[in-house]
């Protein structure tokens, strides 16, 4: 499997780090994991279009996180090079309603013409895909907030927590994993509700026994914190410190 990070950000726009969304390259399948502002952009930069993901899978419906979602089914319909393989979409609990919606604002604009869309929701649940497994689990974010677990056949297997707080689930979800990617919004002294910080990665990264963590989602004023010193307070494995661009083999 291939980790590509795409945007290494949040909300705050920032010359350095885009907003949320990576790529994983499993089983000869690309899987989107969120896409936040500037993900098709970043696509391209990777070498990757709207016309190649096979998978989008979305952590929750914040719009730092979705995005990119409009222009993606808008430019899937471009004329000269459409998109044409079926396109399978996956949220957590309420993203169909939420998909629906977007559906009546937009009407035919995002109506797929030469390819078919597939949406779902999977919750609590692990699901065969046929050249990988997901397994999924409710995270303390918001209510339609959902982390992903892939493994491939090679039972190689990154984890993907989009946001969320400190629970028993994002431990849960990457027992033993090869890779851990945990947001990291804030630094220890300005925890917020429903994010993590440098401690608490560091944290569940040692009580997950991952064997190599990635941070990501950084607001600014987690560059002049040093994250890594902290997280090796309670975790002795390999740390990465996310970058747009950045790719990592498993």
């Amino acid at each position: 499997m291939e980790l590509i990070i795409l945007g290494s950000g949040t909300c705050v726009p920032s010359l350095k780090r885009g907003s949320p969304g990576l790529v994983i390259k499993a089983g000869g399948k690309i899987l989107l994991f969120d896409s936040g502002s500037g993900t098709l952009r970043r696509m391209l930069e990777a070498g990757i279009t709207y016309r190649d993901a096979d998978y989008i899978f979305y952590s929750h419906i914040h719009p730092d996180h979705v995005a990119d979602l409009v222009p993606f089914l808008f430019a899937s319909k471009y004329a000269d090079i459409p998109r044409t393989k079926q396109l399978y979409i996956t949220g957590g609990k309420g993203f169909k309603s939420f998909f629906k919606k977007l559906n009546k604002v937009y009407g035919k604009w995002l109506e797929p013409e030469l390819y078919k869309i597939k949406v779902r929701e999977i919750l609590n649940k692990s699901v065969d895909f046929g050249d990988f497994k997901v397994t999924t689990k409710s995270l303390a974010h918001i209510k339609e907030s959902v982390g992903y677990r892939i493994e491939a056949e090679n039972s190689k297997s990154i984890v993907f927590s989009g946001d969320t707080d400190y629970c028993k689930n994002v431990v849960e979800l990457g027992r033993d994993a090869d890779i851990l990617i945990l947001e990291c919004s804030m630094p220890d002294k300005k925890k917020v509700d429903g994010h993590l910080t440098p401690s608490l990665c560091g944290r569940i990264a040692a009580e997950s026994n991952c064997k190599r963590l990635v941070l990501t989602h950084f607001y600014p004023s987690c560059e002049s914190v040093d994250i890594v010193g902290i997280c090796r307070k309670y975790y002795d494995g390999e740390i990465v410190i996310a970058e747009d661009l950045m790719k990592i083999e498993v």
